[in-house]
């Protein structure tokens, strides 16, 4: 795993008209490095995506990815530096099939040398292939969120981020994505988690970040978060 900062916040503020959600965030993600972002909801922690990936401007801060400036970026350029985001919600389109969106969002960018091609998505998620001509609509809860993580991936992203990454899933198609995640994590995939089941991101996770009322309350490695559970009770209601 490389000491560099891939990417970095410092003083991050953000919010909705008069409503301000987050107070100064300040955090790095490192290149290979996977990160949870933990935290009730309510917190900020789709909020802190929203900024991330463009969908919201901060109203103070600054947010560099690769050493470049993205905050208040647009969408699409941040996109384009390799950040993809899988939302909550997965927003499949109905009206695609699954060979479509993955044919369709796919990129060759950041000069990777394995890339994720339609064959290696597939073997990713042999369901997916099973499906390849069913349009969006037609799939399952389950089958939508590994869609939306194969289509993430056929951008060949530095930077994959998952918000609520097995909300609302069946405990059998759960384990399915945690075992995608270690998988990506062992091909060494920088990714920012956001999920509710802190007994599976731990040994995930590689650092993890809670929020609370829009502020980092605590961060740390995955041993030093499973060894204070007082943190659990205290922060995620668990």
């Amino acid at each position: 795993m490389s000491a560099a900062p891939l990417l970095t916040c410092r003083g991050l503020e953000a919010g909705y008209g008069l409503s301000q959600v987050l107070f100064g965030l300040d955090f790095d993600i490192r290149a290979g490095e996977v990160v949870a972002l933990l935290g009730r909801n309510g917190m900020g922690k789709s909020t802190t995506i929203k900024t991330l990936v463009g969908g919201l401007s901060p109203q103070r801060g600054e947010i560099h990815f690769e050493g470049t400036p993205i905050h208040g970026a647009r969408a699409d350029a941040i996109a384009r530096l390799g950040v993809a985001i899988v939302p909550e919600g997965r927003q499949c389109f109905p009206n695609l099939t699954v060979r479509e969106h993955l044919v369709a969002f796919a990129a060759l960018r950041n000069g990777v040398a394995q890339p994720w091609t339609l064959a290696r998505l597939y073997a990713l998620f042999p369901r997916l292939a099973e499906r390849a001509g069913h349009m969006g609509n037609q799939l399952s809860g389950g089958e939508q969120q590994m869609l939306a993580i194969a289509r993430a991936l056929s951008t060949n992203p530095r930077l994959l981020i998952l918000d609520e990454a097995t909300e609302g899933l069946a405990p059998v198609i759960r384990d399915e994505i945690w075992r995608c995640l270690a998988l990506l994590k062992a091909q060494g995939q920088t990714t920012l988690v956001v999920d509710k089941y802190v007994e599976k991101l731990l040994p995930l996770a590689d650092r993890n970040l809670i929020l609370e009322r829009g502020r980092i309350a605590w961060q740390g490695s995955s041993a030093e978060l499973d060894a204070r559970r007082e943190l659990w009770q205290r922060y995620l209601g668990v």
